[in-house]
């Protein structure tokens, strides 16, 4: 059976202001001054510490990391909720994908948050895998974890698509072998030098994902 994994935020949930106002809460409780949202937009993707870490030195503060990671952590679990939402029509993207194949959720956030977010907007019924930030393997752009649900669930590299919204992502799926199917209404913030290959699928909205997923089954279908 094919395998679909989904990152999360950027690509199921637009999770920015949310995000960006912890950041800049944190920060504040340095006495430094917030961020703009777009420039937080491009410090995400790598997980809570490295948001943490690129926060603080674009504050030009030196406070130690660990102590910042939990002040931010704290303040994020309080606003989680504030402003985020999954981006319009993908709710039913998933729940299509489901009916036609198994699911999987890869992101480098951390796991807990992760479900509380995809059990609130009744998502976390679809995916038999979810797997964070810190589920115990390296994170993304590492393969590992993608690798592990590719076993996992049976599939192989062929039979797989990931989907998500940066140049992490992307990089992910490569090094796995996998299909990318690549959205661009997510906060991934993809350098102008960036460039699909011929085989992999761009999204400006939702009803372009529920066609990548459609012609990668329709071709697997074919292939056997």
């Amino acid at each position: 059976m094919p395998l679909i994994i989904f990152d999360l935020d950027g690509t199921l949930i637009d999770s920015l202001r949310d995000l960006a106002e912890s950041a800049n809460e944190m920060l504040a409780s340095y006495g430094a001054g917030p961020r703009p949202i777009d420039e937080v937009a491009g410090m995400i993707g790598d997980g809570a510490r490295k948001l943490v870490e690129r926060a603080l030195a674009a504050a030009g503060l030196h406070s130690d990391q660990n102590e910042a990671l939990d002040r931010y952590l704290a303040i994020y679990e309080r606003r989680l909720f504030d402003s985020t939402r999954p981006y319009e029509g993908m709710a039913d993207v998933v729940t299509a994908a489901a009916r036609r194949s198994r699911l999987a959720l890869l992101t480098n956030k951390p796991e807990a948050l992760t479900r509380r977010l995809v059990e609130t907007f009744d998502l976390a019924r679809h995916f038999s895998w979810i797997l964070g930030g810190d589920s115990g393997f390296a994170r993304k752009p590492d393969p590992s974890s993608l690798n592990y649900l590719i076993e996992q669930s049976g599939a192989t590299a062929r039979s797989t698509l990931f989907v998500g919204d940066s140049v992490v992502d992307a990089e992910t799926a490569r090094r796995a072998g996998v299909r990318l199917c690549l959205v661009n209404f997510g906060f991934g913030r993809l350098p102008a030098t960036f460039a699909l290959a011929p085989d992999e699928f761009s999204a400006t909205r939702s009803a372009d994902v529920s066609r990548a997923i459609d012609d990668f089954l329709t071709e697997l279908s074919l292939r056997r």
